[in-house]
């Protein structure tokens, strides 16, 4: 029987690590707190479209690739579990000041030539499709195909799909995971991977989000994911079913995990202008953790050695990633390669010691 080590208990560590186990593979999954990183601290988008820019093609085709697997992926999931981790079927990116309206019909025309469908919409356009929205909003960008999950719905499904796969939890942590006896590795350790393999050019970048619970006194959330730039900063809002999370800041500090005054002041203060409403919301949780970015916004996904498989420095977009990850990482385990994660291939950044 083949063995497989997993390093990493995130989205991307589980789904591997479900998928291999399905495919014959015995698996074990090392994690000293499975589930507990930035998978669980996360707003949930699915939205490689409206974030796309132009010049950022293989970004745009790589989201794109897994979000076309979505449906599947997340049907399968249900299937195993019960549990239906969608929240919201489309997102609404706004613009407030001109020059965020004209940034979405730049996005807007280049995603379209690319094959896909984004629709612009004018203020009455947003009103109708959001009528709790601010009256300052000028303009919308609506990604029709762009959902949103239950980040943490999604962590608790993933992992009681492995146990029912088989799959064996050990809360260890791996300094060397060539040294594992298992036949191969795959290495999904986040923001902490170029700790256990130095060298990688993953590093932790810090994001702070809110979850707001819904009062009675509050107006309802809204039915898609909003987007939008305030003063030059981005924000999320996601419904869930008892309210909103609200994300997310975005600072280069290393490993530093600790909510700032600034931070909270900065998310409430720009999404009151979105949804002016939201100050009757009680104020639930606020949280930080640490992405895994990398230099040119692309994961790794790929070989370091004969036996250790990469797969992380997804940055922001590691949910919106799992499906065409976990596909890549199961066709390198049959020693194969997935076409549409060939914009990944770590060898871009080192050529030496790659298979």
């Amino acid at each position: 029987m083949r063995t497989l080590a997993v390093v990493g208990g995130g989205v991307i560590g589980l789904s591997a690590a479900w998928r291999a186990a399905g495919a014959g593979w015995t698996v074990t999954l090392f994690d000293p707190a499975s589930g507990s990183g930035s998978s669980w601290v996360a707003g949930g988008m699915l939205a490689p479209l409206s974030e796309g820019w132009p010049g950022e093609d293989a970004a745009l085709e790589f989201g794109a690739a897994s979000l076309t697997r979505w449906p599947v992926f997340a049907a399968e999931l249900k299937a195993v579990t019960g549990v239906d981790v969608f929240v919201a079927d489309a997102t609404l990116t706004v613009a407030l000041d001109a020059a965020d309206a004209a940034d979405l019909r730049t996005i807007a025309d280049w995603v379209n030539a690319r094959g896909h469908e984004l629709s612009l919409l004018d203020r009455a356009g947003v009103r109708a499709a959001e009528p709790s929205l601010g009256r300052g909003v000028r303009a919308g960008l609506l990604a029709a195909a762009e959902p949103a999950v239950d980040n943490r719905a999604l962590v608790n499904a993933l992992q009681a799909a492995c146990r029912q796969a088989g799959v064996e939890f050990r809360a260890e942590r791996v300094e060397a995971p060539a040294e594992l006896p298992h036949d191969r590795i795959v290495l999904a350790a986040g923001a902490a991977t170029a700790q256990v393999w130095p060298g990688l050019p993953v590093r932790p970048v810090k994001g702070e989000i809110l979850r707001l619970r819904r009062r009675p006194s509050a107006p309802t959330p809204p039915t898609r994911v909003i987007r939008a730039r305030v003063h030059g900063r981005p924000i999320y809002l996601v419904p869930r079913g008892d309210g909103i999370v609200l994300g997310a800041t975005q600072y280069e500090v290393g490993f530093d995990n600790a909510v700032t005054v600034a931070g909270v002041r900065d998310l409430i203060t720009d999404a009151e202008a979105v949804l002016p409403g939201l100050g009757e919301y009680e104020f639930a949780e606020a949280v930080a953790g640490s992405r895994p970015g990398s230099p040119d916004n692309l994961p790794l996904i790929g070989y370091l050695d004969d036996k250790v498989i990469v797969a992380a420095g997804h940055g922001r977009n590691g949910i919106l990633d799992t499906p065409v990850t976990a596909d890549a990482v199961l066709a390198l385990l049959a020693d194969r390669e997935l076409p549409e994660a060939r914009s990944a291939d770590p060898r871009r950044f080192i050529s030496g010691g790659v298979r």
